[in-house]
């Protein structure tokens, strides 16, 4: 198991300069690693439904306020609460506007454009941790890994979407390939720096994620002479100076904004941990603690077992190896540490109360190391030609094609997840269409939202001053309200330092969210066979005399759909029953009828 050698790399602490090894060969060369990854990560930025809102209304709408001057604002972004960066949005919204420069500029273009380059900067990542993984493990753990990436649904969703939990992926990503890396020398400052990016302008907590790799470098340091252990101290200093130096020009562009000093990522550590009663995220929602279990086995199919086997089947591998061994303990404890921070976050988040699928991209790269990790040992005991051994009696062509069969039948499985969520949820990035050849809108024209108004992904998709605005539904929380558009005496950007009004950080509902019905010139809806209408919540879709459909889109009707039908893809064929047969609903943007 890799490590392959016992001795610390050149450049691990302690050691003395010896010479440089050859390099390991690729089983996929890092460009060719490239090309696969940002294949996949395309495909997600194209086809990917926006599955929270939470990635609408708190950073593709403040990142279009940015760049066309309006916008939903939530509660989040008001300057009493400050707990999201500005920074982190400036980023984005220099990338769509920088798509602005190019031919054929459309508000959906940046949108995409937006997607492509999170998917561009993803696959960078991924092939950086691949390149780490070949020459620091394996170039069979190398592929695995890879494998793990591409054909999961959970990355799927990650790779591109435009959330700081994704952002965090990325830094992780980089921050784990430089820690693993000894070759060169130890890349602790960069590792450490890698960590705070991803945790300052992403999402603070990723940055527990280093602390597994924190800890190896002190112990072996402490396992060394004291030299080893000033140059620890020294490179945990040159990270730590960075990631202020990251911290400060965070502080200084959301204070810009803000028009405050403000710490964000403090401010985000504690509206999470130290709200108090009535507050904090568990108001939005509680989960049992093995709802990430479900979601990562849905996400992750073989993968998530392989991922939490990891460990034990690496012990198991230790004591039960006879003879030469693979490496000592520098090799073990390497192997433990890459391990680690899967177990520590499932386990850390596990216990929290309010659970999100999102909450779990940061460890994704971990989740595929580990299940690659698992494989290639399971593998290489399952290789065994050795006659004395059970394993070894086993015919070859029966081990190919048990292991063919497994790892086959979890790309099918994550490719027909993949292929279900885009034809069951796909319909909301597709309705708007209509509305971008100028023919049936009007500028200052209003779509409206109801029941549906968590589904709408962004006024990107809607033409240039066509706003979003919101009607009442059955729900009761606190909805988004605009940001100012004062300009006269308030500069640039009024908006995102102007206190706005019914904001509040414990979802009470503000009735000034909405507006009446009767201003809306178009109107989202969802509509299901089955569904019971009620006054607040009719069918829009069925009230001929006051609305018309522009167009609908199959939306599944989630509620009356088999567990089998809603998990995965499966074909709507004669053989397939009934019962495991999709239902169907239509999701539709409408627009008022004029009255004669």
């Amino acid at each position: 198991m890799p490590p392959r050698t016992a001795r610390a790399p050149a450049g691990g602490p302690g050691s003395a300069p010896v010479k440089r090894k050859p390099p390991t060969p690729f089983a996929v060369k890092p460009i060719g690693a490239f090309y696969v990854f940002l294949g996949a990560n395309i495909l997600a930025a194209l086809y990917a439904p926006i599955q929270d809102c939470d990635e609408t209304f708190n950073y593709w709408e403040p990142t279009h306020y940015l760049s066309h001057g309006y916008g939903l604002q939530t509660w989040e972004y008001s300057p009493d609460y400050a707990i999201r960066s500005w920074l982190y949005i400036a980023f984005h919204a220099l990338i769509g506007n920088f798509r602005r420069l190019l031919p054929h500029p459309t508000k959906l273009g940046e949108f995409y454009f937006i997607r492509y380059a999170l998917a561009f900067i993803c696959a960078i990542c991924q092939t950086q941790m691949f390149r780490v993984v070949n020459n620091t493990l394996n170039p069979r753990i190398a592929i695995f890994f890879m494998m793990a990436m591409i054909f999961s649904p959970g990355m799927f969703h990650a790779s591109a979407s435009f959330l700081p939990s994704s952002f965090a992926m990325y830094a992780t990503m980089m921050g784990m390939a430089n820690f693993m890396n000894w070759r060169g020398g130890l890349k602790t400052a960069q590792g450490i720096t890698c960590f705070a990016i991803g945790g300052i302008l992403g999402w603070p907590f990723a940055m527990a994620l280093s602390a597994p790799f924190l800890f190896e470098e002190i112990v072996l340091a402490f396992l060394s002479s004291k030299d080893a252990l000033i140059d620890v101290i020294m490179r945990f200093i040159r990270g730590i100076v960075a990631s202020l130096l990251v911290l400060f020009f965070e502080f200084i562009i959301s204070g810009f904004f803000y028009k405050k000093m403000v710490v964000v990522p403090f401010n985000i550590v504690l509206y999470n941990i130290f709200s108090g009663p009535g507050k904090g995220p568990e108001i939005y929602g509680t989960e049992p603690w093995h709802f990430y279990i479900r979601n990562l086995l849905l996400n992750f199919n073989i993968w998530f077992v392989l991922a939490c086997a990891a460990m034990p089947i690496f012990a198991i591998k230790k004591l039960f190896s006879r003879g030469q061994q693979e490496g000592g303990a520098v090799t073990g404890l390497r192997s433990i540490i890459f391990m680690t921070p899967f177990y520590m976050w499932l386990a850390i988040f596990s216990f929290q109360p309010h659970k999100e699928e999102r909450f779990m991209y940061p460890v994704y790269p971990a989740l595929a190391l580990n299940a690659a990790m698992a494989l290639h040992i399971i593998l290489a005991a399952f290789g065994s030609a050795d006659p004395k051994t059970l394993v070894g009696k086993i015919p070859a062509r029966l081990k190919l094609f048990v292991v063919s069969t497994v790892v086959i039948g979890s790309i099918d499985l994550g490719v027909a997840r993949i292929y279900g969520i885009y034809t069951a949820y796909s319909a909301p990035l597709k309705i708007y269409e209509p509305l971008q050849n100028g023919t049936i809108a009007a500028r200052g024209d209003s779509v409206c939202f109801g029941k549906e108004w968590y589904r709408f992904p962004s006024q990107y998709h809607l033409p240039n001053d066509m706003r979003a605005k919101f009607v009442k539904s059955e729900f009761d929380g606190l909805l988004p309200g605009e940001f100012s558009e004062a300009r006269t005496g308030y500069g640039f950007w009024s908006g995102a330092w102007l206190t706005p009004s019914g904001m509040n950080d414990e979802n009470i509902e503000d009735m000034g969210k909405y507006v009446d019905l009767r201003t809306c010139h178009f109107l989202v809806d969802t509509y299901y066979p089955n569904s019971i209408a009620s006054k607040l919540e009719p069918h829009y879709i069925t009230d001929e005399e006051n609305w018309e459909t522009v167009k609908c889109e199959p939306f599944m009707d989630a509620a009356n759909t088999h567990i089998l039908a809603r998990t995965i893809w499966l074909p709507n064929l004669e053989v397939i029953p009934e019962k495991y047969r999709r239902k169907w609903g239509a999701h539709c943007l409408l627009k008022r009828k004029e009255k004669i």
